[in-house]
C-alpha cells in the first residue's frame, strides 16, 4: 500500500477553479485505480502553515545548541512543531499531487511557505562535502497547474516560474519522477475554455490510472 499526499494551494473550489476540477477528477481516478492506497488531503488553505520568521530562527538556533525543547517560548514551540509535523508528514507520503494556480507567474504565496517548510536538512536532503544531496529518491511526484494564458511555450514560457521552482525542489529533494499538467488558455480563448477544461480533466484522469 502506498500513500498519495494531495497537496492544495488554491483558495477556490472545483466549480470555479480548472486546476481543482482536474485535481479532484484526478485523486477520484487515483483511488477507483488503486484502492488499497491511501489519501491523505492537506489543504494548504485550512492548514496551519507557519512562515520561517524570527521564532522559528531563534527556536532552531536554540535546539542546535543543544537547548531542549522545553526552554523554547510558545511561539517558538508551536511554530517548530507544527513545522516538523509538515516536513514528516511529506516525508512518509510515497506520492504527491500539487494542486494550484498561476499567480503573479508563479503560485500563491501559501505554496512557497510550504515549500519552505519541506526543506529540512536531514529529512528532505542533506549537505555533504560534494554538495546537498536529496533524501527521497524513491518518491514520485505531480503538479496540475491551471493558466490563463499559455505558458508551457514561446514566447511566454520563460515567464514561468512556479512549476520551474517546483521541479527545482523535486531535484533538490532526489525526486526525478516528476511530472507536469498544464490545462492553459482558457482565458486567453475564452470560446475554447470548456473544451479546454475537459481535456485537462481527461489527462488528469488518464495519468491517475498509473501514477
Amino acid at each position: 500500500m502506498a500513500t498519495l499526499l494531495h497537496i492544495i494551494a488554491h483558495p477556490n473550489d472545483e466549480t470555479q477553479s480548472f486546476s481543482m476540477a482536474a485535481g479532484n477528477a484526478f485523486v477520484q481516478a487515483y483511488r477507483e485505480a488503486h484502492p488499497k492506497d491511501e489519501v491523505i488531503h492537506l489543504d494548504l488553505y485550512k492548514a496551519h502553515i507557519p512562515h520561517i520568521d524570527a521564532d522559528v530562527f531563534s527556536g532552531w538556533g536554540k535546539l542546535r545548541s543543544g537547548s531542549e525543547l522545553s526552554t523554547l517560548s510558545a511561539e517558538e514551540k508551536s511554530k517548530v512543531n507544527r513545522l516538523n509535523e509538515l516536513v514528516d508528514q511529506f516525508v512518509a507520503a510515497d506520492k504527491y499531487v500539487f494542486i494550484t494556480p498561476m499567480w503573479n507567474f508563479s503560485y500563491p504565496p501559501i505554496m512557497k511557505a510550504y515549500i519552505d517548510a519541506i526543506c529540512a536538512a536531514g529529512k528532505t536532503f542533506k549537505y555533504t562535502a560534494e554538495g546537498p544531496v536529496g533524501l527521497l529518491p524513491d518518491k514520485k511526484a505531480l503538479h496540475i497547474q491551471a493558466r490563463g494564458g499559455i505558458y508551457s511555450t514561446a514566447p511566454m514560457s520563460d515567464m514561468e516560474m512556479g512549476h520551474r521552482h517546483l521541479a527545482a525542489i523535486m531535484q533538490f529533494f532526489g525526486i526525478t519522477d516528476f511530472q507536469g499538467l498544464f490545462i492553459e488558455g482558457h482565458n486567453q480563448y475564452p470560446d475554447r475554455a470548456a473544451a479546454i477544461k475537459q481535456e485537462g480533466i481527461d489527462k488528469a484522469v488518464s495519468l491517475a490510472k498509473s501514477f
